[in-house]
């Protein structure tokens, strides 16, 4: 399962539509949609006199194919700023044969090559409510923007018995794209400042990303 890979697709959520639609018509089985919100900071949003951007958040599971990423890129755009950004995380196993067929079953141009790891992809699961307090201390450390999905967590009245706190139901999951030099800083500093001994309670977790496109947005909104 070397060669296989989960993408990470970031768009704006009037694109996501369209780019489910473009992953399908190159063979991709499953393609998850969830939606998401942009984390630019809140004065320069009050500044511009905009709203935090609504985002779609796309996930599938592909052959890993640089090919597939810069033919992405380049008919969906992605290096032109404000169009998004995608990303390739290393799937290490699937459960059972025919699930990893009818997921992998769509062929795509393989590179032979492996390539460093440059980026990595930085989760950080904390109570609703709280990003802007995770994304302050991620910037503090050197992170640009993020993007944040709600969701509901289970099993949380298993956290006092393992970690000695009693942790909210209602959850952020926010995903921050860090070149790989700043990951430990940014966790670092998310952990103090937004860590489990904070009203935020955030857990926070690192994915290698093989291959990137779109990463000029990325840069642009971190120098916002």
């Amino acid at each position: 399962m070397d060669r296989a890979v989960l993408m990470i697709v970031i768009t704006d959520r009037s694109r996501g539509g369209e780019f489910a639609a473009w992953f399908q018509a190159q063979g991709a089985t499953l393609v998850l949609s969830a939606l998401g919100q942009g984390t630019a900071a809140t004065e320069v949003l009050d500044y511009l006199g905009l709203e935090a951007t609504e985002k779609a958040v796309l996930l599938l599971a592909a052959p890993r194919s640089a090919r597939l990423v810069r033919r992405a890129a380049r008919e969906l755009w992605l290096d032109v700023p404000g169009q998004g950004i995608l990303m390739a995380v290393p799937i290490s196993s699937v459960g059972g044969a025919r699930a990893k067929d009818y997921l992998l079953s769509w062929q795509a141009e393989e590179d032979d090559m492996e390539k460093e790891i440059t980026h990595e992809l930085i989760v950080v699961i904390a109570n609703r409510g709280h990003t802007d307090q995770v994304m302050d201390a991620a910037r503090s450390a050197g992170a640009a923007g993020g993007t944040t999905i709600h969701a509901k967590g289970t099993g949380t009245e298993l956290a006092r018995k393992f970690l000695g706190v009693s942790l909210a139901a209602e959850k952020e999951i926010v995903f921050i794209l860090a070149k790989e030099a700043d990951r430990k800083p940014i966790m670092k500093a998310v952990m103090t400042q937004a860590g489990m001994h904070t009203k935020a309670q955030a857990v926070v977790f690192s994915l290698p990303v093989t291959d990137l496109a779109g990463l000029r947005l990325l840069e642009e909104e971190g120098e916002s």
